[in-house]
């Protein structure tokens, strides 16, 4: 099996989107059309459905999917094995995370690890973090930095690296809402406006809180995206709730501030993920051994 071909079968699963493929796979978009067909031509059936719009997996497609990625995997633990004599790893590992852990963790990460193992290539996205352990749970990322939900999924490794509060912000000035904040009684909550995640784990956490205190909260807007409620609390739409750690570095943290509640929300543990199973290949292993936990929580 060409491998190179799994390789830019997987960019096309992942995204389902010739163009962002094509970067991906560092090849022309006609380049990548062709190997996919000639991929198909050999096993005998179809794996993507297209149009002029969409891109989608067939059921063999996703069968093959599942095949392709362990096949790479073997792949990469065979290379090493039989590279051991030298003292390198080589191949490539996918890191996901959302952009503000990739402010907070990934320089320090990554410039310890690449030193160390110069021949391993790191490919990076970010996005959505409720969407990184689902990510690694479906194989199309290696690892992802994230907080840890309450309930570890089966088969998921997973490595703390810092702990950070989880935090009521309002706007800092001129919004008008200075004299109500933050709340003293349950009628104030109650007509407070919030801004919060669609869902997640900052979600879940202050649902209970409110529940706790049998107010049912005025949702004001409901967003993806921690970054998000820290600009829209910013211009004085409401109140919000933001992991801590998003708030330092937000290019907004001095237009909110953040509210002395209690009690407090229960902070993050962010850490380090991967499937137990992927442990077994020694470039995975060599980047779950390089990270530590920080000294000092982010709060």
């Amino acid at each position: 099996m060409d491998h190179k071909a799994l390789r830019q079968f997987l960019a096309l699963a992942e995204t389902l989107h010739f163009g962002r493929a094509s970067e991906q796979a560092h090849v022309s978009p006609s380049t990548l059309s062709r190997a996919i067909k000639q991929l198909e031509l050999n096993i005998g059936v179809a794996l993507f459905l297209r149009d002029n719009r969409h891109v989608s997996l067939t059921p063999e497609g996703e069968l093959f999917l599942d095949y392709a990625r362990e096949a790479l995997t073997q792949w990469e633990q065979f290379q090493n094995q039989i590279s051991g004599d030298t003292g390198e790893l080589q191949g490539e590992i996918s890191i996901y995370c959302s952009v503000t852990a990739s402010y907070s963790f990934l320089y320090d990460l990554l410039s310890a690890f690449r030193h160390n193992h110069p021949r391993i290539e790191i490919k990076l996205h970010t996005g959505d973090p409720e969407s990184a352990i689902g990510r690694v749970l479906s194989g199309a990322e290696d690892l992802t930095i994230a907080a840890r939900p309450d309930t570890l999924p089966a088969g998921l490794a997973f490595k703390p690296i810092t702990t950070s509060a989880l935090v009521f912000i309002a706007p800092a000035r001129n919004t008008g809402m200075e004299s109500v904040l933050p709340p003293n009684s349950n009628a104030g909550w109650a007509n407070t406006p919030m801004i919060l995640s669609e869902s997640g784990l900052a979600r879940k956490r202050v649902n209970l809180w409110f529940k706790h205190k049998r107010i049912k909260p005025k949702i004001y807007a409901q967003v993806a995206g921690h970054e998000a409620i820290v600009s829209m609390v910013s211009l004085g739409f409401g109140v919000g709730v933001v992991p801590k750690i998003v708030l330092d570095n937000s290019p907004l943290a001095q237009q909110v501030r953040v509210l002395d509640i209690q009690p407090q929300l229960e902070a993050y543990q962010v850490g380090l993920f991967t499937l137990d199973r992927k442990l077994k290949n020694p470039l995975i292993n060599a980047f779950w051994a390089s990270v530590s936990q920080h000294d000092k929580p982010k709060t």
